[in-house]
């Protein structure tokens, strides 16, 4: 699954928004029967989970946590209490719950960014601070890139080579 885009939308009064029309195509082609939602860690935005991204998440979360540990035991506890399931209506609307409306500072307007394998939803004001300056963006890509498998060879710019 690849979610990709930067769609702004609206939710009603009642906290139903439409899922983007390429996210529903991408979920049906992929057959997930649903989604579940839960507020960033570290972002005011809230984050979409194809059911097996979800899946895998929560069992890698809990391969690397101890049950018998208190302190890992709450960690896991918080993590999947603030989520929800989330199914999509006949016309592909959603309900986001109040608490993570106000968790997130959403308003009427949002912004659905599509993040390969999730999809995040944030308020349409908040949605530019999810973003780095261009000047920032571009260095520490070329930093990044540079740090990988062999860097500088042409087995390491693929078929793209410098045109990334």
């Amino acid at each position: 699954m690849r979610f990709l885009g930067n769609i702004e939308a609206k939710i009603d009064s009642k906290g139903r928004a439409f899922l983007p029309a390429s996210f529903r195509k991408e979920l049906q082609t992929s057959g997930e029967d649903y989604l579940v939602m839960r507020k960033d860690i570290y972002q005011p935005c809230l984050v979409l989970y194809p059911a097996s991204v979800w899946n895998s998440l929560t069992d890698t979360l809990r391969s690397r946590l101890n049950r018998w540990d208190s302190t890992q035991q709450a960690i896991f506890r918080q993590f999947i209490a603030d989520a929800e399931t989330v199914t999509l209506d006949a016309n592909g609307r959603f309900l986001i719950p109040k608490r993570h409306i106000k968790a997130a500072g959403i308003g009427q307007s949002v912004r659905f960014i599509g993040m390969d394998d999730t999809v995040e939803i944030w308020s349409d004001k908040g949605a530019d601070g999810a973003f780095m300056e261009q000047e920032d963006f571009a260095k520490t890509f070329e930093s990044l890139m540079k740090t990988g498998p062999a860097a500088g060879t042409a087995d390491s710019r693929g078929a793209q080579g410098d045109n990334l």
